[in-house]
């Protein structure tokens, strides 16, 4: 079991999902959490049900203030920050030229200009910590060119590279940075795409999970990897990406 004791970290997208998940198991495992959400009251509501070692702070991660802000309250609840677990992000499913520019912009700047903003405000305490992770939630989408996902897949894509360049220059300031890539887990972000996937292409959901990767991923095995990144345990771990897809990626049938 991967142990957090003593770990402060921030998350974001914590109010829900996958950043839920992972902000459960991270105290679970002995660590401090900051949730982070635009969605104030959900994070604020997860924060109170996992106790003391839990807080919140609403944020835009689309707004340089409010990640700014947001390192800044984990900083002065816990002492320090040591994790950051870039999560928040949406998704878009059509066919790639059915976006609009308004959605486009709004996908990339949620998706990589947040990570990049989170990066960027948490790099000072990162490395006054002396043990800083960074492990950002990319997407299998992210490896490959994906139909009726090419805006999404962009964005996850951007989210590996920012990771390996970031872990080249953030190397010698003592900041492991890593990336985690999920094929299709059970949270309400995937629920939210099932019609519209079944309707384009014409089988049911279930049956094409069942082909590609025999079932949908759990939020805690998401969790798990994640716990493992930010962990001392993955102390010469940096500038990769993990895939979690149950064999989807492993053939071409």
């Amino acid at each position: 079991m991967i142990e957090l004791q003593g770990r402060k970290a921030l998350i974001t997208g914590a109010a829900q999902g996958l950043g839920k998940a992972i902000a459960e198991l991270f105290v679970e495992r002995g660590a401090q959490v900051m949730l982070a959400d635009i969605d104030a009251e959900g994070a604020a509501r997860t924060a109170d049900a996992l106790g003391p070692q839990a807080r919140s702070v609403r944020c835009n991660v689309t707004n340089s203030a409010e990640v700014a802000a947001a390192v800044e309250a984990t900083v002065a609840a816990f002492d320090g920050l040591d994790t950051l677990v870039n999560n928040a992000g949406i998704e878009i499913v059509k066919p790639l030229f059915d976006n609009s520019e308004e959605e486009y912009e709004r996908l990339m700047a949620i998706n990589v200009k947040g990570v990049f903003l989170g990066m960027k405000h948490a790099l000072g305490p990162l490395a006054a910590s002396g043990r800083g992770s960074v492990v950002n939630i990319s997407s299998l989408a992210g490896t490959n060119g994906v139909p009726l996902f090419g805006t999404y897949a962009a964005s996850k894509s951007a989210v590996i590279q920012l990771s390996r360049t970031a872990a080249a220059e953030l190397r010698p300031a003592g900041i492991r940075v890593n990336a985690v890539c999920p094929g299709f887990v059970g949270t309400a972000m995937v629920e939210r795409l099932i019609p519209t996937v079944e309707a384009i292409v014409g089988v049911p959901f279930s049956a094409l999970v069942a082909v590609k990767q025999l079932r949908l991923g759990t939020p805690r095995e998401v969790a798990e990897m994640t716990a493992f990144l930010a962990s001392d345990a993955a102390s010469w771990t940096t500038g990769s990406h993990y895939i979690l897809d149950g064999g989807l990626s492993a053939g071409l049938l």
